[in-house]
């Protein structure tokens, strides 16, 4: 991953800190905490409690960036050290995505806008799974990321011919994600994301698993 980008992040990360930071005498005393699926308000607390989560937010999120990093270094499979770039973007995309989502709240509670809308964060996530089904697709053996089933860490055909199937499925079903968020109202852009997910991680399962199957009978 480019020099720049790894030095970006870092900053993407603080950017929800910075911005409450900003806004915090526009913030009220009582502030929304907690949305139901629908993006209705279902939870209050006191203005400190938005500066705590922000703060746990975003040192996990730093947190998170600096093991999916390092990782790579502790994973005893051999093509472990290939990873090391593929990770990088998946941590990368991780990190940013968990960033915009906190911007967003911290602006709908110092703006007053209530009603969390939920297409943003099911645009996003779409956009999300399109990221890391981009780097999915030459994701090599390891114990750590893709899809770590046991009959694809012990060969390595199958994980192969998973992947580059979860890759494409995950691109282009992010895209799809989005889409669909984009253009249905919040109640059926959730039913859209929960049963696009659901086929995402199923067909490569399900794919794996029939690869498995095939393989000990021609042995």
């Amino acid at each position: 991953m480019n020099i720049i980008l790894r030095r970006l992040i870092w900053l993407i990360m603080l950017l929800p800190a910075v911005y409450l930071a900003i806004a915090w005498k526009q913030i009220p005393e009582t502030v929304p905490m907690h949305f139901d699926l629908k993006g209705n308000v279902d939870e209050y607390g006191a203005k400190n409690e938005l500066l705590i989560m922000t703060a746990i937010l975003t040192g996990l999120n730093m947190l998170m960036y600096l093991v999916i990093l390092n990782v790579y270094k502790i994973d005893p499979k051999k093509y472990a050290a290939q990873n090391k770039e593929r990770l990088q973007r998946i941590g990368f995309s991780v990190s940013l995505y968990i960033a915009a989502i906190s911007a967003m709240m911290i602006y709908v509670i110092s703006t007053n806008r209530v009603n969390l809308t939920m297409k943003f964060v099911f645009i996003a996530m779409g956009l999300l799974f399109a990221l890391i089904g981009n780097n999915m697709y030459n994701l090599k053996p390891n114990y750590f990321a893709g899809m770590r089933l046991p009959w694809t860490l012990e060969n390595e055909d199958n994980w192969r011919a998973t992947h580059h199937l979860a890759g494409r499925l995950w691109f282009f079903g992010g895209f799809v994600i989005a889409l669909l968020a984009f253009l249905l109202d919040e109640q059926w852009a959730i039913y859209s994301t929960v049963i696009t997910v659901s086929v995402l991680i199923f067909i490569p399962v399900i794919y794996s698993y029939k690869y498995y199957r095939r393989s000990l009978q021609k042995n």
